[in-house]
């Protein structure tokens, strides 16, 4: 079967998930990893506590956490942790913010800050789709509020330099999708989230947060406005002061949550962070991330019929990678008919068994997505690649047929 001289290939992805969330789960995976779940006991027993605090033991020694740094889990998966830095710690004490809003996750904190928390000193620095805002607009003496890696469309902060080494504010960076595939400068930032459900592959609803001395000091300073319980990460201090009314509810950082965790997911994600340090720790993570991207990197060079959606080489994400259609007859289309097409695309992936859930977010303009993360094998990118191909010839050929059929009967 042909399309435009395009052979229908034979060989498929061994598994064929490239999902930008939930993940892939990590090679080898089966649900024999969870047969010593701890279920149907307390997450507050002395068993279960011991779990929760080795996932936030392994996932700070694999991430490189710095000393000194309170590590914990928190509800409602990176959304939630970063809404709970938000609520925590924006505008306190009169502190102006700058955020960064150029994809979708992060134009919400943006609104977020302005809307819902009202407050009165924010700077919004948009940029659209495939594009970063001016980064050298920031004043770093205000507190920032930043994506490293935007999942939605592509781009990436260009590298550990775009956070200055000194800077007066905090610096709160949602970091799901570039935790576990790619450098963070821990060093310069303060307040750090990601999320189960992302690099390595684990299940959803639960975020985590990395907290820098300086940031938990301004939390002692005392919450700006009345928190909701899943939102509350101090206590009224046992000596109180009148600049440290508050301080650290310590025990959430050794395991004892906020809310009740699933204890499925607690397996699943100390079964991630096994199998990574197993494979070589951060450095494979990272290994099989780039070797995932350059696989993609090379094929797009050698297509006349899609670009990366990020033109700056430097700001592309090697995790959610976002590629747009450059054809002249998909750029012709409305965008109601290119989003049609490439649904149409996508279902002949998914009907093929090919390829599952990589069309570009709703928010982008349309195009595809795939998610290169760690937990995905370069021999399956390398056997997607030509269904791309395929489905993407089956659909012009479909769509130039239609059109045909409509100049004839006119």
């Amino acid at each position: 079967m042909t399309a435009q001289g395009i052979t229908k290939p034979v060989h498929r992805p061994a598994r064929p998930w490239f999902s930008s969330g939930p993940c892939a789960k990590r090679p080898g995976w089966s649900l024999e990893a969870l047969q010593n779940a701890l279920l149907g006991r307390s997450h507050r027993s002395q068993e279960g506590r011991a779990r929760l605090g080795e996932v936030i033991d392994r996932s700070a020694k694999l991430l490189g956490v710095p000393e000194g740094w309170k590590v914990g889990i928190v509800p409602a998966s990176d959304t939630g942790a970063v809404e709970l830095l938000l609520w925590s710690l924006g505008g306190q004490a009169g502190h102006g913010v700058d955020v960064l809003a150029f994809e979708t996750f992060s134009a919400t904190w943006a609104k977020d800050l302005e809307n819902e928390l009202a407050l009165e000193d924010v700077r919004v620095f948009s940029a659209p789709q495939g594009q970063l805002p001016n980064l050298a607009a920031i004043d770093w003496s205000r507190d920032v509020v930043l994506t490293w890696n935007g999942t939605t469309s592509g781009v990436c902060l260009p590298g550990l330099d775009s956070v200055p080494p000194r800077h007066d504010g905090l610096v709160l960076c949602d970091a799901t999708s570039a935790a576990f595939a790619m450098d963070l400068p821990w060093e310069r930032l303060d307040a750090v989230t990601w999320s189960w459900q992302k690099a390595l592959g684990g299940e959803a609803a639960h975020g985590m947060v990395a907290l820098s001395p300086r940031a938990v000091a301004r939390l002692e300073e005392g919450a700006p406005r009345p928190l909701p319980k899943i939102f509350r990460l101090t206590k009224p201090a046992a000596n109180p002061t009148p600049g440290r009314p508050a301080q650290l509810n310590e025990a959430i950082f050794k395991g004892d949550t906020i809310n009740t965790p699933s204890m499925l997911c607690v397996e699943d994600a100390l079964d991630g962070l096994k199998w990574a340090e197993a494979i070589g720790g951060l450095r494979a993570l990272k290994q099989r991330v780039q070797n995932n991207f350059k696989t993609i990197q090379d094929w797009v060079a050698q297509r006349d019929w899609v670009e990366f959606l990020v033109k700056n080489p430097q700001e592309r994400s090697c995790t959610s990678v976002c590629l747009e259609v450059t054809a002249p007859w998909f750029k012709d289309l409305c965008k109601e008919a290119q989003t049609k097409a490439i649904k149409a695309m996508t279902a002949l992936l998914a009907t093929e068994k090919a390829g599952y859930d990589v069309a570009a977010h709703r928010d982008s303009p349309p195009g595809l997505r795939i998610w290169c993360g760690a937990t995905v094998d370069q021999p399956d990118i390398e056997a997607l690649l030509p269904w791309l191909d395929w489905a993407f010839a089956e659909v012009a050929a479909t769509l130039r047929h239609g059109q045909n059929s409509q100049d004839a009967s006119s």
